[in-house]
């Protein structure tokens, strides 16, 4: 976004990282200079309150949200201000506390209900809102009671696939992790926590007779590698890697598998950019970029004879075909599109002409992003 609007201000809660966007005005709230700074519990209840009445004046302003950011107001624009909201997700501890583990501490359930009061209020502002997935849309109906159109998140497709050999970028070290590793087999990569699954990786493994690489750290590692070690097939941790040796494995892989849902999924998109066929589940904005029997197989992680076939057909479609569908989630599609969004590039019409919806040089823009 911010690429896509190089002359807008940006706003977020606040950054941790220095002078990320050189030569742009870039502002912090107020939480980026008090002792709630880093302390995301804690600030849950102020956080509506936050991003209320900043300071400016603005036509309208551009919104990445996953939380409260589609709160923000300011002090001085008009009557006549445009709020356009990409929505990762409404806060899920607070719609949707299920899917969400921190939607079951004392505090997040004793605010739920005035925040989620307040959060619909604040949807009602919204001029026009897109969701990054047709699954997220849903929510949104359900949280909010609005609708939305589905711009899925940028990837780095073209990058990924314009590069025939990945192995061949990698640093030494990374090229003696990867020769270590056997010719064929089933590659699962995030971070270790329990949501993403990834003991369900080494089970596709075991029912596909095939060993199984993890690439990544986190909390879980200590269950995983206890899994791994009554796996009927060899488990291998590479630790976390970088983008070159991610797309190496990619590359490498038989069958990328993910089993957790996710609103949308970057790092399946990714996988198929480099031609690796996905084995995914049946829930999630992931259904929406696999094709099932085409570029990889949806499957019921629970039911070993789902996953089987799932695997033995997803072993069988690695080639362009795959790299080719992935083409429609490349960034240079979701600057395209988001631009649309927020009216400042043609969109045909019905008829097959084309509207252009003028900005004025003299307008005021802001780009507004949660810190992720």
């Amino acid at each position: 976004m911010v690429e896509a609007f190089p002359s807008a201000d940006l706003l977020c809660l606040w950054s941790d990282v220095a002078d990320r966007y050189p030569g742009r005005t870039f502002r912090e709230t107020a939480i980026g200079r008090s002792p709630l700074r880093g302390r995301k519990a804690a600030m849950l209840p102020v956080l509506p309150i936050a991003w209320r009445r900043q300071p400016g004046s603005y036509d309208w302003a551009l919104v990445s949200s996953h939380l409260f950011a589609h709160h923000v107001s300011f002090r001085g624009s008009p009557a006549s201000f445009e709020k356009y909201v990409y929505v990762h997700s409404p806060a899920r501890y607070l719609w949707e506390p299920t899917m969400d583990t921190r939607g079951a501490s004392p505090l997040v359930r004793g605010a739920a209900l005035p925040l989620r009061m307040i959060d619909r209020a604040r949807a009602r502002e919204i001029t026009r809102t897109a969701s990054n997935s047709s699954f997220v849309r849903d929510r949104v109906r359900r949280a909010w009671g609005i609708d939305s159109e589905v711009i899925y998140p940028p990837v780095e497709v073209e990058r990924i696939a314009s590069v025939e050999r990945w192995e061949d970028r990698l640093l030494p070290l990374e090229m003696s992790v990867l020769a270590g590793l056997p010719k064929d087999f089933v590659l699962g990569a995030s971070r270790f926590v329990p949501y993403k699954a990834l003991d369900l990786v080494i089970r596709a493994g075991e029912y596909s007779g095939l060993p199984v690489v993890l690439a990544g750290d986190g909390p879980d590692m200590p269950r995983l590698r206890a899994i791994a070690e009554t796996a009927n097939v060899p488990v291998y941790f590479v630790g976390r890697v970088s983008d070159e040796m991610l797309y190496a494995l990619y590359q490498r892989t038989t069958v990328y598998v993910f089993p957790a849902i996710e609103d949308f999924g970057i790092m399946p998109v990714e996988a198929m950019a480099a031609g690796a066929p996905v084995v995914c589940g049946r829930l999630g904005g992931v259904t929406e970029s696999v094709i099932d029997g085409l570029t990889g197989s949806h499957v019921d992680f629970q039911d070993c004879v789902s996953v089987r076939a799932g695997m033995r057909a997803a072993e069988g479609l690695r080639g362009a075909t795959i790299s080719q569908s992935a083409a429609r989630f490349d960034r240079s599609e979701f600057t395209r599109r988001i631009r649309v969004f927020a009216r400042v590039e043609p969109s045909p019409t019905n008829d097959g002409t084309h509207t252009a919806v003028a900005e004025q040089p003299s307008a005021s823009r802001a780009v507004r992003r949660d810190d992720r």
